[in-house]
C-alpha cells in the first residue's frame, strides 16, 4: 500500500518469532492482517489520496485501525484517536484481541455484500455466516451465535465439520472431514486444518491437517504440524504462563492460557507434544523423543540442540512450497540466510 506508511519500532521485538520474517503490520489478528485492515478502511477514499500530495502520513504498525481512525487520516493523525486505538503490545495480544478483531473484520468484509447461498445440507444456528464466491461447505454443523463465520473464496469445508464462531477460513483454505473448531479461530489463505482447534491463528499456507489438539496458539506461514501433534495450553498448576523472548532476553506474561507460538517455515513430526507457552523459532524441524522444550531457537534440527543445515533447510522448504504450487523466492532465501547467520554468530 503506497498511501500510508506503517512503521515498525522497538515494539517489533515483542513479536518474536513472527517479526523475524515480516513487519508488524503483516501480523494477522482477526480475519485480516493489520495492513489489510488499513487497505479496506481507506479503499476508494479520495480525500485521503489527495492529502498525500501535501504530506506523508506514518502510523505505528502495531495499531489496530477502526473506521474513526481511518476517517481522521485525511487531515493528519488525530492523536486522541491514535492514543485510544487498540494496539498490539506483545505476542499474547494477538490472541487477546483476536475475537474482537474477527467481529470487526467480518463487518468490514461483508458490508453491503451478499453471501453465496449456504447449502441446506448444513445445520446453521445464527445469522452471521458469509461464504465468498466458490466456497463449498456441505453437511456441517455451524454455530455463529457467539461470533460470525466467514468462509473465503474457493475454500472448502468438508462434511462432518463442527464450527463455533467466530471462525474464518481464508481463500483456498481447507477444513478436513470431522474437524472440531472453537472460536475465536482465524485461518489464513491456503491453509489446511483438521482435528481439534480452539482460539488460534494461522498466518498463511500452513497445515494442521490431522487429529491432535491446538489451542490458544499462533502458527506462522508455511508451517506443518504432523499427525497427532498436540499442545498444552494451560499449566496443571493453573498458574500464569510465560513466553520466552530471546531478543528481549526476558519472559512475557501470557495469562492463564497460552499454547504454541511457531515461526514461519517450521514443522513438527508425527505425535509431537508441545508444552504450555512454547516458542519455536523460524525454520525448525521439531522431532525427537519426549516433549519439545519450551523454547527452540530458529534453525533447530530436532529437540536436542542440533542446527538445521542451511542448504538442507532450503531444499526442504522448496519441496513444501512445491506442494502448494509455489517456489522459494530469492528474497525469502536471503532473509532466511540472514537469520541463520545470526544464529551461528550470536551477538
Amino acid at each position: 500500500m503506497n498511501s500510508l506508511s506503517l512503521a515498525d519500532g522497538a515494539f517489533a521485538e515483542e513479536f518474536f518469532p513472527f517479526t523475524q520474517t515480516r513487519p508488524v503490520a503483516d501480523l494477522r489478528c482477526g480475519i485480516l492482517t493489520i495492513r489489510e485492515k488499513w487497505e479496506l478502511l481507506l479503499k476508494d477514499r479520495k480525500d485521503f489520496s489527495d492529502s498525500l500530495t501535501e504530506k506523508s502520513i506514518s502510523v505505528p504498525g502495531h495499531i489496530l485501525p477502526d473506521s474513526s481512525l481511518a476517517k481522521s487520516i485525511s487531515n493528519g493523525i488525530n492523536d486522541t484517536l491514535l492514543n485510544a486505538a487498540r494496539r498490539l503490545e506483545n505476542l499474547p495480544d494477538l490472541l487477546r484481541w483476536n475475537a474482537v478483531e474477527m467481529i470487526s473484520d467480518f463487518q468490514l468484509l461483508t458490508k453491503g455484500r451478499q453471501s453465496q447461498p449456504v447449502s441446506s445440507t448444513n445445520r446453521v444456528t445464527g445469522a452471521d455466516i458469509f461464504l465468498e464466491e466458490g466456497a463449498i461447505m456441505e453437511h456441517c454443523i455451524v454455530n455463529c451465535v457467539e461470533g460470525p463465520v466467514y468462509i473465503g473464496k474457493d475454500a472448502l469445508v468438508m462434511e462432518g465439520s463442527m464450527i463455533r464462531g467466530p471462525f474464518a477460513l481464508g481463500a483456498r483454505g481447507v477444513v478436513k472431514m470431522g474437524t472440531r473448531i472453537y472460536g475465536a479461530t482465524s485461518v489464513g489463505p491456503h491453509c489446511v486444518i483438521g482435528g481439534e482447534i480452539k482460539n488460534s491463528i494461522f498466518f498463511e499456507s500452513s497445515n494442521k491437517a490431522h487429529d491432535g489438539y491446538l489451542g490458544d496458539s499462533v502458527i506462522g506461514a508455511w508451517c506443518n504440524l504432523g499427525a497427532g501433534t498436540s499442545n498444552s495450553n494451560m499449566k496443571n498448576s493453573g498458574g500464569e504462563v510465560r513466553l520466552w523472548n530471546p531478543l528481549k532476553r526476558k519472559f512475557t506474561d501470557a495469562g492463564i492460557k497460552c499454547g504454541l507460538m511457531m515461526g514461519d517455515f517450521s514443522r513438527s513430526a508425527i505425535h509431537t507434544a508441545f508444552n504450555t507457552g512454547s516458542v519455536v523459532g523460524v525454520c525448525c524441524h521439531v522431532f525427537g523423543e519426549g516433549r519439545a522444550p519450551v523454547y527452540l531457537p530458529s534453525f533447530s534440527w530436532g529437540i536436542h540442540g542440533e542446527t538445521y543445515a542451511f542448504e538442507k533447510a532450503m531444499q526442504h522448504i522448496s519441496r513444501w512450497k512445491k506442494f502448494k504450487g509455489e517456489i522459494l523466492r530469492p528474497e525469502e532465501m536471503n532473509q532466511l540466510k540472514t537469520i541463520f547467520d545470526q544464529i551461528k554468530t550470536p551477538s
